[in-house]
């Protein structure tokens, strides 16, 4: 690893140390500085602590995945929102909890949103292709579309609910879960650590799959084996997130822009790179939420992404479009 990409992953760990720090000094009148300090009541530094890394798995997990899909699509707008795995495993879970009736449980939710996630995957990719080449901007349409009929479905399971779905439309906003236990959360940490080591292991062979097909099967790639370990990833991640806080947005394309524009294409550097940044990402939005008070309470995690997120993915889209006219 080279000098330059140590020095901007150590800045981008100390920057989620610091965000982390503010988030567990954050109290309740975060406007006024009577209210910032680390609590000295065990329970609430608790609850700040699991807070804290509940927003880092779910930011990691998201950058991590984005980095993942944007490899195995070879379109660097591929995020897990933007190509419906957000929607798909968000509709699985409704809808298992409609059939069901059981309440919205970390277990239970976990292999309906994995199938839902999973499943889409597959049919984006599928539908994508044409003469076995992936088309990119087919690819964006039809993630995007079918994340607006998967997200009617699901707003429509959701109001035949006894309680018109309120608990389930909350959770579609993105927020955090409060119920999870150190159990919970250590479970979805070495999952998500071992996805993220398979993709160190791998990361020459995605470095390898981003060269024209021919010349990637010529230096002896095996392309099958390496996109099954991307989807595999892409979408186990995926479901983490969504289980641990419901839809978050744009936090899976921005972090591995960031850190591509920062310290290079390079799959080793780009992995740690966007689990740290997607961490930050979902810990700082999650401090802004916290300091920012309303009559309503806190401003959903997925929204304020989405508000931040929206105009940045318009922009990235824009570019990419101008620099293919060029060409």
């Amino acid at each position: 690893m080279k000098p330059r990409s140590i020095a901007i992953l150590l800045l981008l760990s100390l920057t989620l140390v610091l965000l982390a720090t503010l988030r567990l000094m954050v109290g309740t009148n975060a406007l006024h500085f009577g209210g910032w300090g680390i609590s000295s009541d065990p329970h609430i530094h608790s609850l700040r602590i699991h807070r804290v890394w509940t927003a880092a798995i779910v930011g990691s997990t998201l950058g991590i995945a984005g980095t993942l899909l944007q490899s195995l699509l070879r379109n660097p707008l591929a995020a897990p929102d933007l190509m419906g795995l957000s929607a798909g495993a968000s509709f699985a879970v409704t809808l298992t909890i409609f059939i069901t009736g059981a309440s919205l449980s970390v277990g239970g939710a976990s292999l309906p949103a994995l199938i839902g996630a999973i499943t889409v995957l597959i049919l984006v990719y599928t539908l994508s292709q044409r003469q076995g080449v992936i088309d990119p901007v087919t690819m964006i349409l039809i993630g995007v579309i079918t994340s607006v009929i998967l997200g009617a479905a699901t707003m429509l399971v959701a109001s035949q609910m006894p309680d018109r779905g309120f608990g389930t439309s909350r959770w579609m906003m993105g927020n955090l879960r409060q119920d999870l236990t150190n159990t919970h959360l250590t479970i979805a940490t070495l999952t998500a650590a071992l996805v993220l080591i398979v993709g160190l292991v791998q990361s020459t062979s995605y470095d390898a799959g981003a060269l024209p097909i021919d010349e990637a099967k010529s230096i002896g790639l095996n392309i099958s084996r390496t996109r099954i370990t991307q989807l595999a990833g892409a979408g186990i991640l995926t479901t983490i997130s969504i289980i641990l806080a419901g839809p978050i947005g744009f936090v899976g394309l921005v972090s591995p822009h960031i850190v591509r524009t920062l310290i290079g294409p390079k799959h080793r550097d780009l992995l740690f790179g966007s689990a740290i940044t997607g961490a930050s990402m979902v810990v700082g939005a999650d401090l802004i939420t916290r300091i920012i008070q309303t009559s309503a309470g806190r401003i959903p995690i997925g929204v304020l992404t989405a508000l931040i997120g929206g105009p940045l993915f318009l922009a990235l889209l824009l570019k990419q479009r101008t620099s293919q006219s060029d060409h």
